[in-house]
């Protein structure tokens, strides 16, 4: 585990708490989390609801620390079956399921503090900014992973099945690591502004070997959330060499961890 804003194994969980900004801090109201998300994906069905400023917050951030290295989490959220979803379902119907998904999840990065970076087909992937805490920035990436799959699972298919369409599922990795943000091209307010560094790709890769509705974290990220979230993580034994990527730190091969809460 590096220094930044590390914490000694034997502090206690008060000392956890505080440099998480547990105690005190803004507790998400799930019910209603998922009440809003029912009406706009009915009202999506229904009438075309279109979302507003999902990208504007991370766009201005970005930009305004152009070619900075930071710190971050980043959480890649993707949709399971969409291949089989365009064979079955007429173009309009999965093109408005498809954008509200995505813009759900996106909501849920923004409402636990994170940065939407951008859609990427039947993927989001966001980031939380790490550099100041990296403890409340991988707490809250976790917590937005498993709110995901609950807002699915009780906001977003019980809307669809009114409709008959078939449930989602999803695939969730979480990492974190250092990243530098480039912008292409010379121009300060048009120029594409993105995140370039291994944890992005890692990121991606511990996604892409997720089971649906699982949660997959990198070992930097197990090693910086609270204790009473560490124990609900497991680390996954590989069997048959599915897993090849090594610590840049120790060579090793980089741990991963499935949420088994």
């Amino acid at each position: 585990m590096s220094s930044d804003n590390s914490v000694p194994e034997k502090k206690s969980s008060d000392v956890i708490d505080m440099l998480l900004g547990v105690k005190g801090g803004k507790v998400l109201d799930s019910e209603t989390m998922i009440m809003e998300t029912q009406k706009r994906v009915w009202g999506a069905l229904k009438k075309g609801y279109e979302y507003t400023g999902i990208t504007d917050d991370s766009e201005k951030f970005l930009r305004e620390n152009v070619f900075k290295k930071i710190n971050i989490v980043v959480l890649y959220v993707d949709l399971v079956g969409s291949t089989t979803m365009t064979l079955e379902l007429p173009a309009e119907k999965f093109a408005t399921i498809i954008s509200s998904f995505s813009q759900e999840m996106a909501s849920v990065i923004r409402q636990h503090n994170g940065f939407v970076l951008k859609f990427v087909g039947d993927a989001v992937i966001g980031y939380f900014h790490a550099t100041e805490n990296t403890l409340l920035a991988s707490d809250n990436a976790v917590g937005c992973a498993k709110s995901m799959i609950n807002v699915i699972e009780k906001g977003i298919n019980p809307i669809l099945n009114q409709y008959d369409y078939p449930d989602l599922m999803v695939k969730i990795g979480v990492d974190y690591g250092q990243s530098i943000i480039v912008r292409y091209g010379s121009n300060e307010k048009t120029s594409h502004v993105d995140l370039m560094g291994p944890v992005m790709n890692i990121a991606s890769k511990i996604q892409s070997i997720a089971e649906p509705n699982q949660i997959l974290i990198g070992q930097d990220v197990y090693e910086r959330i609270h204790p009473t979230t560490q124990i609900k993580f497991k680390e996954i034994i590989w069997e048959k060499n599915e897993w090849k990527y090594r610590s840049r730190l120790t060579g090793e091969i980089y741990k991963v961890y499935e949420y088994n809460g």
